[in-house]
């Protein structure tokens, strides 16, 4: 009996740690599945120094927590260490891209603690007004925006759907039809 538990126990635990990993290193699984992928489209076969200059590529145009993952990795032009081989030669052997940020958060946990932010899908004011006003303004951040004579969070509420127009047209369209 103590043995079926102990097994069950196991299984359990193996079972959380799956899901735990899938949604641990969001950033790193994302960024290096799109890296890999591009890569494989366009070239046959991977090479070690063609893996570390697509990489080096994407790291270039890479925004928000994937620039903190490309500065973690050394593959930014501002990073202290430079650990790129610990990402290009694993990837130009074709190893699963979990692994390889397994691997990394070993080396360091700050990887797969980067966690992309949440998109807003509903621009309505209601939907909005349960944001907080440190999101409301990421939202304005992100778009380029800035309110400087907002001092209440309605006034950052009008300015986003005021603007909201300019930067995407989904967006436009759920406010026209709300209206």
């Amino acid at each position: 009996m103590q043995f079926t538990n102990f097994v069950s126990i196991l299984l359990l635990l193996s079972i959380t740690l799956a899901v735990t990993d899938s949604e641990e290193c969001e950033v790193c699984v994302g960024f290096l599945e799109r890296l890999y992928r591009s890569l494989i489209s366009t070239h046959p076969e991977l090479t070690f120094a063609l893996v570390e200059e697509g990489l080096n590529r994407a790291c270039v145009g890479a925004t928000g927590k994937e620039s903190r993952l490309c500065y973690y990795l050394g593959a930014s032009s501002d990073a202290a260490a430079r650990v790129t081989g610990e990402v290009t030669r694993p990837l130009s052997s074709h190893v699963p891209v979990q692994k390889i940020c397994q691997r990394l958060q070993r080396r360091d946990s700050q990887i797969c603690e980067l966690r992309y932010e949440q998109q807003v899908l509903d621009w309505s004011r209601d939907a909005l007004s349960k944001l907080r006003v440190l999101e409301l303004k990421r939202v304005l951040a992100s778009w380029g925006e800035e309110c400087r004579a907002c001092l209440e969070k309605s006034d950052f509420i009008d300015l986003i759907q005021e603007v909201a127009p300019k930067h995407n047209v989904g967006q436009h369209r759920a406010q026209s039809e709300e209206l």
